[in-house]
């Protein structure tokens, strides 16, 4: 079907459709009008497009995506055209999308809370919560690697749209700790829990591993923009140690060098037996 025929529609983004009456489905509507539909073959650097550009938080990249899709099927010169406008856009959505969740993995902040599970069964742990504000479709994507990460922990990860759980048991389980993920609907930051003691902990490590000689504002900025900053615990020492960061590395420049020990003792006897070898 040609894709000015069709209309794209999400379940939490609903569009009513002018063409379909009561009583029917969308579902059956489908299965009817494609159920002899031939296969086509399209690259499999495609597949692996959608793959990202679904998780797009743009409404209209579905439609982008059959286009092209209807475009590969119909012009075969287009998977030799990298400058081609849909597929630039949809590159650009898919490179964005990749970023999101390059940003998930590195700025997620976990604080722990004893609920009443751990008071229950200590030897679970406590539960690790964080929030995160996500600019796409990406935590179900993003899940697998928090829970390969930590997978001897229980953690949460809220976010406005959508979160999930982390839930590993390690008693009564013969292969020892197994672990379920569980996703439900999104939050608010109010249900993230407070600052708590390991985040003072995290704090005092921040400070005194800050390098003031290495200091590239533009460079941090640019791995870590300032929207993230809102959600991040070591944000608010930033600023301060930046200020310091000039009179601190000349105070450095400043002391004399430092005299070099040698740890691992020198072994005598190999050198007098080396020596006395003709």
């Amino acid at each position: 079907m040609p894709p000015q025929q069709v209309s794209w529609h999400t379940t939490d983004e609903p569009v009513q459709d002018l063409f379909t009456g009561e009583g029917s489905t969308a579902e059956a509507a489908n299965a009817e009008a494609f159920s002899d539909a031939p296969a086509i073959k399209v690259p499999a650097e495609f597949v692996a497009l959608c793959e990202s550009v679904t998780l797009h938080r743009d409404p209209n990249r579905f439609g982008l995506l059959y286009r092209i899709f209807w475009r590969l099927a119909h012009e075969p010169g287009l998977r030799h055209d990298p400058l081609d406008p849909d597929r630039v856009q949809a590159g650009h959505m898919a490179q964005a999308v990749r970023r999101d969740l390059h940003k998930m993995k590195a700025f997620v902040r976990f604080r722990s809370v004893q609920e009443e599970r751990f008071r229950a069964h200590s030897e679970d742990g406590p539960l690790h919560v964080a929030w995160f504000e996500p600019e796409h479709h990406i935590v179900q994507a993003v899940a697998p690697f928090f829970a390969h990460r930590f997978t001897q922990m229980r953690w949460a990860i809220l976010t406005p749209a959508c979160s999930v759980e982390w839930d590993c048991v390690s008693r009564q389980s013969p292969a020892g700790m197994v672990g379920q993920l569980r996703f439900g609907p999104g939050a608010k930051k109010s249900d993230a829990p407070p600052v708590d003691a390991g985040e003072q902990l995290w704090l005092t490590y921040y400070r005194h591993t800050f390098n003031p000689a290495r200091l590239k504002l533009k460079a941090m900025k640019k791995e870590m923009p300032r929207k993230y900053w809102r959600n991040l615990p070591e944000a608010p020492l930033i600023g301060p140690l930046a200020a310091m960061a000039s009179e601190r590395s000349l105070r450095m420049v400043a002391q004399p060098a430092s005299v070099t020990r040698r740890r691992l003792p020198v072994r005598r006897e190999g050198l007098a037996s080396s020596a006395a070898e003709p």
